[in-house]
């Protein structure tokens, strides 16, 4: 049996009424004319299928909704609107997230019941299992106009659609950014990581590593791969890790004369040293005569504390010389006074010899030991000097190292502070490029859903009729009940037309695979009324009760 590819609906008000039945596509060949039944319903949108979602949240914020919460939508443990609503046994209805919450750690006695004092035992138990979802409750949950809660976000629609589509997928949603913890829309997220974050990880252009954009100075500063230019040649781009080698060999590198240490504050080419010191080699020797001269001043300030030292030591020895002479003197006097007869005279004659020659020799024995004595203190005074020397070459070096490093802070602060200032003009320029960027593109949304807006009212109305009569022509009739059958759309919407042009708006619901006791075997068409702009100068309820339909 072939079915048409292609069904028309032709839907007409008469005054008689037809009797009303349920048809089956498969059993009408292509071109019949087949008497439909059609029932009228005043509701606006399609009941909404059951959810596929889990109840693992709960309920929805109140600032959701367009209108004011009713009670009876309101979950009775976290005062939201219902999520997954169950009704307990008692009547009153929790989200299954609250629900499942509650009953976790056992039995509870439901609190909305104590409140209304309507406690009744066992009746207001909660317990697993002593609850069942409430779908009609569900379905009027899900019905209700919702706004999304975010500042500046433009979407409308129900609480299932925003549920679906926009519940967590807001690009005007507050979060946290992960690095820096800083507030910001989840529209602006990517741009925050990729620009302002200071805490985002960057890799080196030069040497490939990560590190924190805010430590991208310090790594500048230490990167080996980091181009430089040299000074000398101009030679630009050279990796710090070989910028060394290359100063060592170029020969345009300026380098501080050889003279330096002893004043020469000139640097030179390397290829032009020593013209530079045949050329200054006057100004050489003076400058080390002088740096000579300072040297032996100094020495010279230390030689005479060296040598009163040295006189009073000269000096403590010849006292002691003198008083060993006294002494001998006494023994000598005292020793010869006994002596008797001819050899009492002679004994001082031979004594007074003798002790001549023993210590005639003495004074030459002393002059040696202060001779050795002054030698040794020269010696340390020598030591002094060159360790001296020594001292005031480091200084000097060091004094020239500080010069030179006084002089790169000082070129360093001041191109550190011209970046800065020239930064801080670009983050303005960035500021306001931003700030112009996202105005455009609030404009341009707005304007996208003045579009979107517009072309479906154009659609709308170039569809629509206002003869109350009107013919659906339904295109790709097999794929579309294929899907039918499939469960993947089970009813379709026809545009919506009119009795007149400010008559009753109406549009057809029709189920390609059948729906309720003709489900799998016949087509099922249904009228439905809708909510239109001349609806306060209609008579109301609907009265129009019998309607001709033809496929």
């Amino acid at each position: 049996m072939n079915v048409a590819k292609t069904l028309e609906v032709r839907l007409e008000f008469s005054q008689s009424a037809v009797p009303a039945k349920h048809c089956s596509p498969e059993s009408a060949p292509s071109g019949s004319v087949i008497l439909l039944r059609v029932r009228g319903e005043m509701a606006a949108q399609e009941p909404s299928p059951p959810s596929s979602l889990e109840g693992n949240k709960p309920g929805f914020p109140k600032k959701i909704l367009a209108n004011n919460l009713e009670e009876k939508h309101m979950c009775n443990s976290c005062l939201k609107i219902l999520r997954r609503p169950l009704q307990a046994q008692c009547g009153h209805r929790f989200c299954s997230f609250c629900f499942n919450k509650i009953v976790s750690s056992g039995p509870h006695k439901c609190s909305a019941c104590i409140k209304e004092d309507l406690f009744e035992d066992p009746t207001s138990i909660l317990k697993e299992g002593g609850a069942f979802p409430d779908n009609a409750a569900r379905r009027e949950v899900e019905a209700l106009s919702a706004v999304c809660p975010n500042e500046g976000c433009p979407w409308t629609g129900n609480i299932k659609e925003y549920e679906v589509n926009h519940e967590g997928k807001c690009d005007f949603m507050i979060i946290l950014c992960p690095s820096c913890k800083e507030l910001m829309r989840t529209n602006e997220l990517e741009r925050h990581n990729e620009r302002e974050c200071p805490e985002r990880t960057l890799n080196c252009k030069y040497c490939k590593e990560p590190f924190h954009f805010k430590n991208i100075k310090a790594h500048d500063e230490i990167c080996p791969k980091y181009p430089m230019i040299c000074e000398g040649c101009a030679k630009k781009k050279i990796p710090r890790e070989k910028y060394v080698d290359h100063i060592k060999f170029c020969s345009k590198f300026r380098a501080p004369c050889r003279f330096h240490v002893v004043g020469c504050d000139m640097s030179v080419e390397k290829e032009k040293t020593h013209d530079h010191e045949r050329a200054c080699s006057y100004e050489h020797l003076n400058l080390l005569l002088h740096f000579i001269m300072g040297i032996k001043v100094s020495l010279e300030s230390l030689q005479p504390q060296s040598l009163e030292l040295a006189g009073h030591k000269i000096h403590e020895l010849h006292r002691a010389l003198r008083e060993l002479e006294l002494k001998l003197g006494q023994l000598t006097l005292g020793g010869g006074a006994p002596v008797q007869g001819a050899c009492a005279p002679t004994l001082p004659t031979l004594a007074l010899p003798a002790l001549a020659t023993s210590f005639t020799p003495l004074p030459s024995a002393v002059g040696a030991a202060l001779e050795l004595q002054l030698h040794s203190e020269k010696t340390k005074v020598a030591e002094l000097s060159r360790r001296c020397q020594e001292l005031e070459l480091k200084v000097g070096t060091f004094e020239n190292i500080v010069c030179v490093l006084n002089r790169e802070m000082e070129r360093s602060s001041t191109t550190i502070e011209a970046y800065n200032r020239q930064h801080r003009l670009d983050q303005d320029k960035v500021e306001i490029l931003n700030n112009k960027v996202r105005q455009l593109e609030r404009t341009v949304g707005l304007r996208d859903l003045s579009i979107v807006e517009m072309e479906g009212n154009i659609r709308e109305m170039s569809a629509a009729t206002f003869d109350g009569i009107f013919v659906w022509k339904i295109s790709d009739f097999t794929k579309k009940r294929q899907d039918a059958v499939a469960g993947r759309a089970p009813a379709m919407f026809s545009p919506a037309f009119f009795t007149s042009k400010y008559g009753y708006k109406m549009c057809l619901r029709i189920y390609l695979n059948g729906d309720g006791t003709g489900r799998a075997s016949h087509l099922s068409l249904f009228f439905v009324v809708m909510r239109g702009h001349s609806d306060a100068l209609l008579k109301w309820p609907f009265n129009q009760k019998t309607f001709r339909g033809a496929i």
